[in-house]
């Protein structure tokens, strides 16, 4: 079911309140009494977006275009403007990688959702490696052509890669979709696990460079349609479980095509337009929450823990963070035109479904969204962790603030984000300090599923820009100008993206796995006099050993910093497990606290700033300089 949205410029809708968790049906009852009482107004320049098997999105907008005639999309670009990052991957070797989804047609949703990227140090030498996912063919599927596959590039330490997939034995080779790393033995070094269309893999570290696939013998291979990832220790034994978000069931022999089969002609449309069918209409797979035994297998708690989605939602996204700041991780899910799942932790290896509740299910007008990637921090800086979540185009993209206790409401409209982000098409996303100023930014890359948006004039397009924004004082956001021919001038066809100090210089920079395309590497190139923190964690004997689900409290000058360990988010994608502050001017911090998974709190101290420290649990810190 759709609902009319409000015009880039119009008034925002009104704030809607739920004393309980409410069923689909009751919404739905609900808001056509509004709209039959005029209550709920649509600005006449909107109208519905198309029914039948497509997305929910908002209303139809007007087209957006720069001085230049151009769609926003893919223009915009100002002469002049300060540059943030510039676009390295060809110097830095990573063009070698060439994404393969389908065809150009893209006849299929399987063919439209591209595939995640990783940043993990795989080898342990204190440099982020890069891992991109591919995707595959109907051919390849069917064994009748090589192929493509996932690669890993070894960090030179020099601003170059080398492809090491050949050694790693981490080529994949099935239609990849999302990635989580996480040490899930807890012998230091870090795994991965892959989610695909198809068998899912878990590729244990060998320690030695090498990789083996075991997810069969630990029980993990799931099949069907996987998405993105997370790990996280949902139970408190100090070891990392896995969550698996399932997308939509589909038959590569019996693809949902308009006219044909059971679906009628001119079924699957988008502003009228003939596209690709899907995700609505079709069945939507279940959800997996695998529990960690402890012996190298895991066990499909899924229905007992009661995160299955019986009702069949289209799971894009997940990460496991304390929402609610109980000490225990919750669980957030990216549904894809269903509502939202927030899952409370019960601290019983059960979790309440708490989505309606908590105001995370529903955009602020209380429609469903086709959310595809999260982002989670405290942009805030009052010690809570906020969401933020993409969407389709003709929908902002939505940030909901963190009230306290797990409630939450969405806030884009006053933060300052929904206008600039209704054209675009959004996926993978993070919040990043790019400034280090102390205020947690936006990243959002962006890229559209049906090529036939280029043959229309919506002011949308296939390949999108990136989009940043700048937080101004933890309330308000404001898009930072895209600098002619900087990295946030890319018109790209954008999908997984991750985030972290990939040269260890204090800043953040973004790596981007783009459908059908080479990927891009986003260097942060801004100079600053801003000052920077830098802290990797290791849990103790009763955490998991890559601390996931620690959070750590910084304060300099009375502001006080808070930055999560997670696995996960972003858009089927795993960033940097280091946690970056941005420390403006002080030269000093006040003080740092550790709320450790094992439970233990503990205040440290560390030698200076502009630098990276090793912290492990109930030892003094170590200092990593590079």
């Amino acid at each position: 079911m759709t609902f009319l949205n409000q015009n880039p410029g119009s008034p925002r809708p009104p704030k809607l309140f739920f004393g309980a968790i409410l069923t689909l049906a009751v919404l739905s009852i609900f808001f056509l009494a509004l709209g039959s009482t005029g209550q709920q107004t649509a600005n006449p320049q909107t109208k519905p977006a198309d029914s039948g098997m497509g997305v929910a999105t908002g209303g139809a907008h007007p087209a957006v275009k720069d001085s230049l005639s151009r769609p926003i999309t893919a223009g915009g670009f100002v002469d002049g403007a300060t540059v943030v990052f510039s676009d390295i991957t060809k110097q830095a070797g990573l063009e070698k990688f060439l994404h393969r989804s389908g065809t150009s047609e893209k006849s299929t949703i399987l063919e439209t959702i591209g595939s995640g990227v990783a940043l993990l140090d795989y080898d342990n030498d204190g440099w982020l490696d890069i891992y991109l996912l591919n995707a595959s063919t109907i051919r390849a599927l069917k064994g009748k052509e090589a192929p493509p596959r996932a690669m890993l590039f070894h960090n030179n330490h020099d601003g170059t890669f080398t492809d090491v997939t050949e050694k790693a034995g981490v080529g994949n080779e099935r239609w990849g979709v999302g990635v989580a790393v996480g040490d899930y033995d807890n012998d230091g070094w870090p795994d991965i696990y892959v989610a695909n269309f198809g068998k899912n893999r878990l590729y244990h570290n060998n320690h030695n460079g090498t990789f083996t696939d075991v997810a069969e013998k630990a029980g993990v291979t799931v099949g069907g349609w996987s998405a993105g990832p997370a790990w996280g220790d949902y139970d408190h034994d100090g070891l990392l479980d896995l969550f698996v978000p399932g997308y939509v069931k589909f038959d590569v022999d019996n693809p949902p095509i308009a006219g044909q089969g059971r679906i009628p002609p001119n079924f699957c449309q988008f502003r009228g337009i003939a596209v690709m069918c899907g995700p609505r209409g079709l069945p939507g797979e279940s959800d997996h929450l695998f529990h960690n035994n402890g012996d190298g297998t895991f066990t499909d708690v899924s229905v007992k823990a009661g995160v299955s989605d019986p009702s069949g939602y289209y799971g894009l996204a997940s990460a496991f963070v304390d929402v609610d700041d109980d000490g225990w991780v919750d669980l957030v899910v990216a549904n894809d035109s269903t509502p939202n799942y927030l899952y409370r932790n019960k601290h019983n290896g059960t979790f309440e479904d708490v989505s309606y509740a908590s105001g995370f299910a529903l955009s602020e007008d209380g429609r469903e969204q086709a959310s595809m990637g999260i982002a989670i921090g405290d942009y805030q800086r009052n010690g809570r962790i906020d969401l933020f979540t993409t969407t389709f185009s003709d929908d902002y993209k939505t940030l909901y603030r963190n009230d306290g206790q797990g409630n939450f409401s969405d806030v884009t409209y006053q933060a300052g984000l929904a206008g600039p982000t209704i054209p675009f098409l959004a996926w993978g996303t993070g919040f990043l300090d790019f400034d280090n100023d102390g205020l947690l930014d936006l990243f959002i890359a962006n890229g559209h599923v049906y090529p036939e948006v280029d043959k229309q004039d919506w002011g949308t397009t296939w390949a999108e820009r990136p989009q940043l924004f700048r937080n101004l004082d933890g309330k308000k956001f404001e898009e930072v100008p895209p600098a002619t021919g900087s990295g946030l001038a890319d018109v790209i066809s954008a999908r997984g993206a991750a985030f972290g100090d990939i040269f260890n210089d204090g800043v953040i920079d973004v790596v981007i796995n783009n459908i059908d395309s080479r990927p891009t590497l986003l260097r942060n190139v801004l100079k600053t006099p801003n000052h920077w923190l830098e802290l990797k964690l290791v849990g103790g004997p009763k955490s998991p050993r890559d601390a996931n689900g620690a959070k750590v409290f910084l304060t300099t000058g009375g502001v006080r910093q808070r930055g999560d360990v997670y696995s996960g988010g972003s858009y089927s994608s795993s960033s940097d497990q280091r946690i970056h502050f941005g420390l403006g001017a002080a030269t000093r911090v006040d003080s740092i606290e550790i709320d450790w998974p094992s439970g233990t709190k503990e205040k440290i101290t560390v030698p200076g700033v502009d630098r990276i420290v090793t912290i492990q649990e109930a030892k003094k810190a170590n200092e990593k300089s590079h």
